[in-house]
Parts: C-alpha cells; structure tokens; sequence
C-alpha cells in the first residue's frame, strides 16, 4: 500500500500566516471560524479556498490555539496603534471600513 504524504495547509511569510498557496490570511478563517460559521460557510465566503483547506486552517488553529490567538491580539494592537488619517479627513469613510473589524470575532485573552 502506497503511503500517504502529510499535506500542510498554513505558510508563514512577511510576518503574516496564509491559507497555503493563496492570498487569504489565516485571521480570516479564524475569525470567521470564531463568529461560529460552519466550514461550508467559510467556503461561501472565500470561494477560492475549498473545503479541505478551510478544515485543514481550523486544524491548524486547533492545534495551535494559544500561539495563533497571541499573534491575532498583537496584530489587532498594532492596527489599532496604526494612526488613521481618515479618522480625521473622511469620519464617514472611515467608519464604513472600520464596521467590519468592530463587527468580527474578537479573540478572547
């Protein structure tokens, strides 16, 4: 019987983890995930991800939960240390795009 390579789901680079193979960070998936969205769902929602990579995202979340909510919360921080000149210039644009990030699953200390 042959044997079955181990598959990896998740790649780190330029201090961000993304869906292997894709442009989807995944924070999205984890905080999609936290707002109780089924896999399925997910998919829905990122249509270029398939099903077995949003699985194998969670898995990864799962296995590594107290690392993966760290680093969610530092990079929560450092945007929200990030100054926002549209805060100022354009209040209304800036609360449109800020709607879903105050909307979104935070990950609990």
């Amino acid at each position: 019987m042959p044997v079955v390579a181990a598959k990896s789901y998740i790649e780190y680079h330029n201090d961000v983890y993304w869906i292997e193979g894709t442009r989807i960070s995944l924070d999205s998936v984890v905080y999609a995930f936290g707002k109780g969205l089924s896999p399925e769902s997910i998919v829905q929602s990122f249509p270029l991800l398939t099903l077995e990579q949003v699985y194998g995202a969670i898995a990864f979340y799962l296995a590594n939960r107290a690392q993966i909510d760290a680093y969610l919360r530092a990079e929560e921080a450092a945007f929200d240390a990030m100054p926002q000149p549209l805060q100022t210039s354009d209040p209304a644009l800036y609360n449109k795009l800020i709607a879903p990030k105050t909307a979104k699953y935070r990950v609990e200390s």
